[in-house]
């Protein structure tokens, strides 16, 4: 990288608004050591296209007698349907726009403007992208279909007897068993619709509307935990990439985007606390933290693995002093929802069973292990394959000279490694076979942040690759999400 080290002399950094950090991190991008080659950025990019053309060519070739994926187009969740919609010119827009401007308005804008203009392009993005479907196929009708949510609200109009017998109804054989999203979820995420209708905004379109909204603000919360730990310009470089992922194309409108925005701001009040000085800023915020990532946890099982990004927080900020705080705030929302009567541990073990009484059980693990990581790379772009090349790269020389490295380095480098680390651990369980274009948005919406470290003058390309990538994605093939 051009940018030059930063001086151990000078804390240097902006805190953020809500107060002064103990441990500012420095203005200038942090340099990563290794090699920092644009053939080899390209090289990463290619390598990352061919794995998942090569799985998708495999995936085509196993199927090409019977559905032994059980995917229509593996491996995504997908048809291949050429198709353009009214979202189309919207989107072929917003993606020109934000390749001309985007790097040059993140250096210039004040930082909260950052803020609003990334989340505002990462709606614009999302909404022309689900668009490209339809108004109802793309947004509308979307969370109302087969299988989702919005389907047996009604069996929640009475919400203790609910709570209580939710795990009654999991496994496929019990009687009136849940459709496939509610007993593949804890009740959280199913609740979160019964309050939007019970507040009069019922229905798919204000669904729709939440889930992008909530969806996108993840955008800034990325943002914000960068700045704090990674340094200002790091986050500045990193805004457009994250308005403009790939994986907007499943934030809208597949619940999940919801899931990874509430998982994005725990780990953001992570940092806060994590970086401040006062206790009482670092106590509320550090419990706060700890209430969404339980909420997280009621929101999706696979959630618990947000335990290893969260851990690379408190690492890179290297304090363990918000922890106590954080573990109360989960702790009332277990007590909260064990108190209504669900176990979670229950639910979860008849969750296991429920997913192989279905396509879990006959979906061959040799192949999805690969798989899944190859619909990481539709989700997060080949900018991010190569912006992480540098990043693994990093990481060896980090390991042996830790100690002299500048704390935005080291967290620069394993905060990705954090998100990884939890996907890997993911593949490996088994209980992820196929459709993690979406239900790995926690993690993989994360990994855009860095293409920020490819070289400045590089930006507008790679950003026009994710652009291109998400435009392709979505009139070549229809989503199932």
């Amino acid at each position: 990288m051009s940018a030059s080290p930063p001086s151990p002399s000078s804390p240097g950094g902006t805190a953020a608004a809500s107060g002064p950090a103990t441990a500012s991190p420095s203005d200038r991008l942090p340099r990563l050591p290794g090699r920092t080659s644009r053939r080899r950025d390209v090289a990463a990019a290619g390598a990352a296209l061919l794995l998942f053309a090569v799985l998708a060519g495999i995936g085509g070739w196993l199927q090409r007698d019977s559905a032994v994926l059980r995917s229509p187009f593996p491996p995504l969740e997908a048809w291949w349907r050429p198709h353009a919609g009214p979202g189309t010119p919207l989107a072929v827009t917003v993606a020109v726009l934000a390749v001309a401007y985007g790097p040059q308005l993140a250096v210039r804008l004040p930082w909260r403007g950052l803020l609003g203009s990334a989340w505002a392009a990462a709606m614009a993005w999302t909404w022309s992208l689900a668009l490209v479907d339809g108004w109802h196929r793309g947004i509308a009708g979307r969370l109302q279909e087969t299988g989702e949510y919005l389907t047996q609200l009604h069996r929640f109009d009475d919400l203790g007897p609910a709570l209580r017998t939710y795990t009654d109804h999991i496994l496929i054989g019990s009687p009136r068993n849940w459709t496939t999203h509610i007993a593949g979820h804890p009740p959280g995420a199913v609740l979160t619709f019964v309050g939007l209708d019970r507040i009069g905004l019922g229905g798919g379109t204000w669904a729709a509307a939440f889930v992008m909204t909530a969806g996108t603000s993840l955008v800034v919360a990325v943002l914000v935990t960068l700045r704090l730990l990674v340094g200002e310009q790091a986050a500045r470089a990193s805004a457009p990439f994250l308005a403009l992922a790939p994986g907007a194309v499943w934030v809208g409108v597949s619940a999940d985007g919801y899931f990874a925005a509430v998982a994005a701001w725990s780990l953001a009040l992570l940092a806060v606390a994590a970086t401040r000085s006062s206790p009482v800023t670092r106590a509320v915020a550090a419990f706060g933290g700890g209430l969404l990532f339980g909420a997280a946890c009621y929101l999706s099982y696979g959630l618990v693995l947000l335990v290893i990004p969260a851990a690379a927080v408190l690492v890179c900020a290297r304090t363990a002093r918000p922890l106590p705080y954080a573990l109360a705030g989960a702790a009332v929302v277990l007590a909260a929802f064990t108190a209504a009567g669900f176990d979670w541990w229950e639910a979860s073990g008849l969750l296991r069973t429920r997913y192989y009484q279905g396509y879990g059980g006959v979906r061959p693990y040799s192949y999805w292990f690969f798989g899944d990581l190859a619909t990481a790379v539709a989700a997060a772009g080949l900018a991010s394959a190569a912006g992480l090349r540098r990043v693994l790269a990093a990481a060896p020389g980090l390991l042996r000279t830790r100690a002299r490295e500048s704390r935005p380095t080291v967290a620069a480098v394993l905060l990705p490694c954090g998100f990884l680390l939890a996907m890997l651990a993911a593949d490996l369980t088994g209980m992820s076979k196929a459709e993690t274009e979406r239900i790995w948005l926690p993690f993989t919406l994360w990994l855009p942040a860095c293409a920020g470290f490819l070289p400045r003058r590089d930006h507008r390309g790679w950003l026009a690759v994710q652009a291109v990538a998400a435009l392709l994605l979505n009139h070549l093939l229809l989503t199932a999400w």
